[in-house]
């Protein structure tokens, strides 16, 4: 009896350390006596205890935040930089064994890429090229991290935080700007104006009877405002025997 019962704790202690399950996401390097024998799952696995040994590797995509970091840039401008990357496990085997905790390692390697290349541009090219800032650091992320088995999807840098002397600065040039703007349009708009109304003098100096017609459009918004004084325009070809008269007089 007791040998029975001795047998089947010895079975359930066998299964317990011997099964394994992985999930979908999940697999299992397996490392026999030391050596790397195969990657497995998911699924049901099973171990010889204490020869076999398994390393599970997740191998959805990971979301790892970049801390700030301190940068100066090209032109001299002390900055704080974050940035999030988006990377994922594609050889399971390769990152176990070539690096000693991808993780850690994939991190440090961001930040110091980070510092890297946001040190390389000046500021207004950061600021306005941020697309090309993160295609730049994700290509290097990327080919670097390769041998690690790990595929760097995207990189975005997040947040750049500014001295507040510098964001003054940028806050002077923009009121600046949008003054410089302002004038820019208001000139535009005067010059069509005059434009226009030199092009209507020439009109009515080839078409008196148009400045007529002028004249009466003039009367009738005048007469719809309830004026106690109405003024009638003079036809101007009525003074022209007169205009001419006088020219005759002082030849």
């Amino acid at each position: 009896m007791y040998a029975i019962i001795t047998v089947v704790v010895l079975v359930v202690m066998f299964l317990a350390a011997a099964i394994r399950v992985l999930n979908e996401y999940e697999r299992g390097v397996i490392f026999r006596l030391g050596r790397i024998i195969a990657t497995k799952g998911p699924g049901l696995i099973i171990l010889i205890p204490i020869i076999d040994r398994m390393v599970k590797v997740d191998m959805r995509i990971i979301t790892m935040d970049v801390p700030p970091q301190d940068v100066i840039t090209r032109d001299n401008v002390s900055i704080k930089v974050n940035a999030v990357i988006y990377f994922r496990v594609l050889t399971a085997n390769a990152a176990v064994i070539e690096v000693e905790n991808f993780l850690y390692a994939t991190s440090q390697l961001a930040q110091t890429t980070l510092r890297s290349v946001c040190g390389q541009v000046e500021l207004d090219e950061l600021l306005a090229e941020r697309e090309k800032i993160n295609a730049q650091l994700q290509e290097i992320l990327d080919r670097s991290t390769d041998p690690w088995g790990i595929k760097v999807s995207t990189v975005e840098v997040k947040h750049i935080d500014l001295p507040q002397e510098m964001q003054r600065a940028m806050a002077k040039q923009a009121e600046a700007e949008r003054e410089r703007r302002a004038k820019v349009i208001s000139a535009e708009g005067e010059f069509q104006a005059a434009t226009k109304l030199t092009a209507a003098g020439k009109m009515m100096a080839e078409q008196p009877i148009s400045l007529q017609l002028r004249y009466l459009q003039t009367l009738a918004v005048v007469a719809a405002e309830n004026n106690s004084t109405t003024l009638f325009p003079i036809p101007i070809d009525l003074f022209k025997p007169f205009m001419e008269l006088a020219k005759k007089k002082d030849i």
